[in-house]
């Protein structure tokens, strides 16, 4: 298990939609989960997309367990989705600050649906159906937009919603998804 490099917009890999997973519960989709989770870790992080990595598979992490830089955020339990599927479960919207490992040092406006539903799998091939809201649907569905070549800026609807962290947020101490 090793932390690894992520990948920076501008990088052509991450503007590519990912691929599904073919074999579940393989010593090599363990390892690539295990090197996930460190390098998520490691940066403080709360999800990761296996395109972050240079991988191109359809796999995401994430997990909020009292992180520093969210402390007002509900718990996300650590959760491995492998090909989801996102249903958003009404029209409704939010607009909230994002950052994220790719585009370091900078915080965007992103609009996301409040209420949805994500299926998949999780790394033995286990059917994974939750219907969920408020950070928990933020933070999935900006993993789910690396699998499918987008980055947060390029959803960003006023780019006067977009800047560096500590411009941004210069008496905060913000730092990257």
């Amino acid at each position: 298990m090793s932390t690894r490099e992520v990948l920076r917009m501008g990088d052509a890999r991450l503007l590519r939609r990912a691929e599904e997973v073919r074999l579940f519960d393989t010593p090599e989709l363990h390892a690539l989960l295990a090197d996930m989770r460190d390098t998520m870790h490691a940066l403080d992080g709360v999800g990761l997309a296996a395109p972050q990595i240079g991988v191109n598979l359809r796999v995401i992490i994430f997990e909020v367990a009292g992180n520093p830089r969210y402390p007002d955020a509900e718990s996300v339990p650590q959760t491995v989705l492998i090909d989801p599927v996102i249903t958003p479960l009404s029209d409704a919207m939010d607009e909230g600050w994002e950052g994220c490992l790719s585009v370091p040092g900078m915080r965007g406006l992103v609009p996301r649906y409040t209420h949805l539903r994500y299926q998949g799998r999780d790394e033995y091939g286990a059917i994974i159906d939750r219907t969920v809201s408020g950070f928990h649907a933020r933070v999935v569905q900006h993993e789910f937009d690396h699998l499918d070549g987008i980055l947060y800026p390029m959803r960003i609807r006023n780019m006067k919603d977009f800047g560096f962290s500590d411009v941004l947020f210069p008496d905060a101490e913000v730092r990257d998804e």
